[in-house]
């Protein structure tokens, strides 16, 4: 083959088209370096060679660099499942499906940083130690009593709790509770109106009813406007959505001494304000004292600490008596004159049964013409608690203060009320004869089981101080503790919860600055339990005195 037939074959194979014989260019990089062999020229096998080798692995580089490669490497093997049992005879493998190996094998070996880190609140709020009231509460769960399943188990005297009038509402309800929530009106209800949202801050129709109901329990002494309520549910709810509207984290409310010890959580645990215990004494009959009020507050002031308002309960809890109308026009004036706010805890309005007359806030404030007046005044109610119904969760926030109620109904979609409770309400407030029947009636009956249990506490050598609403009653035991401190009130405590296996509430829990007071909840009690409970507590302390 001569030189010239050589150079017309490589020109020949290199203007052959890419699209036309698929082998030209696999054909030019052999012949080319074959022409450097044969003709044995160093510098065409440099010029020819040396590039090629280069094209080469510049293109196993990108091969192995590319980020999407074309065939990407085959992944190891995973590690063999761990071996499990026989599956069920029910059990079934989907064809074409794997059971994938447990995640735990894929997770990765290095060391943990440290434990898993949550909020400062909620160390406080998960750390901090149980008093005697949690304590009880717990107990009584997990041992209750019941007269014919559980005759031994530990009797709920620590909860404020109304069963003596839910008969009246378990016979309305077992007749209409269907109705109240399938239809309304004598229309239906579509699913719509209870499946789907609502106003976060209560229906309408709810608070006009809850708004005659109040009126009625007040005895028409004041009328509620339903467009200054905010539905809650329930009481805790409520005050806690105050005491967030009204103080900022490290302000303070003054709230007199013994008080509910449900307080300490609604107040002060999400919402990082302080609480300024303001003691009463029992030679007052634990009654509320200006002059007290105005001594905490300079103190305070002393202090540096702000206080932003006075938050009261009428009647009271523990100690159930209720405040007069003087007592509440001198609280207004010593709020407007510190400018601060009143929180009136009214949730026992309605189960009043003592001769004095109860005086709502709204109706002091309703008498002033002064609108600031007005605007430093919100109340707080509980309609399950006075309904016996304390599981529908229903509490309301009253207040003529346009900027709180604006920020309370935002508030609300993190303590709304179910819209089912909401319907059956409204159906049974529309009932004037079952709530007329209901309220005289457990009026009646809280007022024959308090002096029957008071009497049988006095037989006892237990002296309770003078109530006159709320479902419970203050009991005097400070001469059966064997020392006059806290730890003596605490060591009764214990007895009378694991010996004579009674639930009650220390003082102590109510921040009561007199050791030896206990507050006993017998609302919850059949006039049968009554002797139960006296045997048991007998037990006690007759081997203290």
């Amino acid at each position: 083959m001569t030189r010239s037939t050589h150079k017309e074959a490589a020109a020949a194979g290199a203007t052959k088209s890419p699209t036309g014989g698929g082998g030209g260019g696999a054909a030019m990089r052999i012949i080319v370096p074959l022409q450097g062999v044969v003709q044995g020229r160093g510098g065409l096998f440099l010029g020819s060679v040396i590039p090629c080798a280069l094209f080469y692995f510049f293109q196993l580089y990108l091969k192995r660099n590319r980020s999407e490669p074309d065939n990407p490497p085959t992944p190891p093997p995973p590690p063999p499942p761990p071996p499990q049992l026989s599956p069920a005879p029910s059990s079934e493998v989907v064809p074409g499906l794997q059971r994938t190996v447990s995640t735990r094998s894929l997770v990765s070996s290095r060391g943990s940083s440290g434990p898993a880190h949550i909020s400062i609140r909620a160390n406080l709020v998960s750390k901090s130690a149980e008093t005697p009231y949690f304590v009880g509460l717990n107990r009584v769960m997990e041992d209750p009593y019941d007269g014919f399943l559980n005759p031994n188990g530990v009797i709920q005297l620590g909860l404020s709790e109304n069963k003596l009038s839910l008969d009246l509402i378990r016979d309305w309800l077992a007749e209409n509770a269907s109705n109240s929530i399938s239809a309304r009106g004598g229309e239906e209800l579509s699913i719509s109106g209870i499946a789907t949202y609502q106003p976060f801050d209560g229906l309408m129709e709810l608070k006009v009813a809850v708004a005659g109901f109040m009126s009625e329990v007040v005895e028409r002494a004041v009328s509620f406007n339903p467009l200054q309520i905010v539905l809650t549910s329930g009481a805790s709810a409520a005050i806690e959505m105050l005491s967030f509207c009204l103080a900022d984290p490290g302000n303070a409310f003054l709230v007199p001494s013994p008080y509910d010890p449900g307080f300490d959580r609604d107040i002060k645990w999400r919402t990082g304000v302080e609480i300024i215990q303001v003691p009463c004494r029992s030679a007052d009959n634990f009654n509320l004292s200006i002059t007290a009020l105005d001594r905490a507050f300079n103190q305070a002031k002393k202090r540096g600490q702000r206080v932003r308002g006075i938050i009261i309960s009428n009647p009271s809890n523990p100690v159930c008596n209720l405040l007069c109308r003087e007592t509440l026009i001198d609280l207004v004036d010593f709020a407007r004159e510190k400018n601060i706010h009143i929180v009136s805890n009214e949730i026992f309005a309605g189960s009043t049964y003592g001769g004095e007359e109860f005086v709502s806030m709204a109706e002091v404030i309703e008498s002033s013409e002064d609108i600031i007046e007005r605007d430093r005044v919100h109340i707080v109610y509980d309609l399950s608690n006075d309904l016996c119904l304390p599981g529908l969760r229903t509490g309301l926030i009253y207040s003529l203060n346009n900027n709180v109620v604006a920020a309370a109904r935002k508030l609300a979609r993190f303590s709304s009320v179910s819209a089912p409770a909401q319907h059956m309400l409204v159906c049974m407030l529309s009932d004037a004869e079952l709530m007329a029947k209901y309220v005289k009636t457990n009026r009646e009956k809280l007022r024959s089981t308090s002096t029957k249990f008071v009497a049988a506490l006095k037989e006892l050598g237990v002296q309770c101080t003078k109530s006159g609403g709320g479902f419970c009653c203050w009991a005097d035991m400070s001469g059966l503790i064997r020392s006059y401190s806290e730890k003596g009130e605490v060591e009764l405590w214990d007895k009378l919860l694991n010996i004579a296996k009674v639930n009650v509430t220390p003082g102590s829990s109510c921040h009561c600055i007199e050791p030896g007071w206990f507050r006993y909840c017998f609302a919850t009690l059949t006039e049968d339990d009554i002797p139960v409970v006296m045997g048991r507590l007998r037990k006690v302390t007759e081997t203290l005195t």
